[in-house]
């Protein structure tokens, strides 16, 4: 399984509760689209996973920013996600983006909502926020493949949304 989180917003730790705690500790990868806020947090993630990929965000330090890339392409399980926080992007970029890293699914956050659709062909998820929702519900997504398909769950684990790409 993969487990993808985004939006934190922490000051000194992981933030993760219930479900979402549970399958970031159950991943074989766990991906972050941004917005730890601290290298505190970030730390933490990275020694909650088995592996780890993240991306920084708008609101992420300077020594969380040396850490971690804007944009990177992930591949596990055949399955290759093209991850952004996604605040500099119009949905005509991420689609781009998408495309020219060859990706199965593109992963962005910032928005705060979790969500899948599409934008033309690609496939795109956002995980939401697990720790900070602002006018959505807490979620996080888990992936798995062969087929790419995915879930929506809230911390208390119960489905928002189930998808497949």
């Amino acid at each position: 399984m993969i487990t993808v989180v985004s939006d934190t917003h922490g000051r000194t730790g992981h933030r993760l509760a219930g479900r979402t705690l549970d399958a970031v500790r159950e991943a074989a990868l766990v991906v972050h689209a941004g917005d730890f806020c601290t290298e505190a947090v970030l730390d933490a993630f990275e020694a909650e996973s088995a592996a780890f990929a993240g991306v920084v965000g708008n609101n992420d330090t300077p020594g969380v920013r040396e850490r971690l890339p804007e944009t990177r392409v992930v591949e596990h399980g055949g399955v290759r996600l093209a991850v952004a926080h996604g605040h500099e992007h119009t949905d005509t970029s991420l689609a781009l983006f998408g495309r020219q890293s060859n990706a199965d699914l593109v992963v962005v956050g910032h928005s705060h909502r979790p969500g899948f659709d599409y934008l033309g062909e690609v496939p795109v998820l956002n995980p939401g926020s697990h720790a900070d929702p602002r006018w959505y519900e807490p979620a996080h997504a888990e992936l798995h493949t062969d087929p790419l398909r995915g879930e929506l769950v809230r911390p208390d684990g119960s489905v928002v949304e189930s998808f497949a790409v």
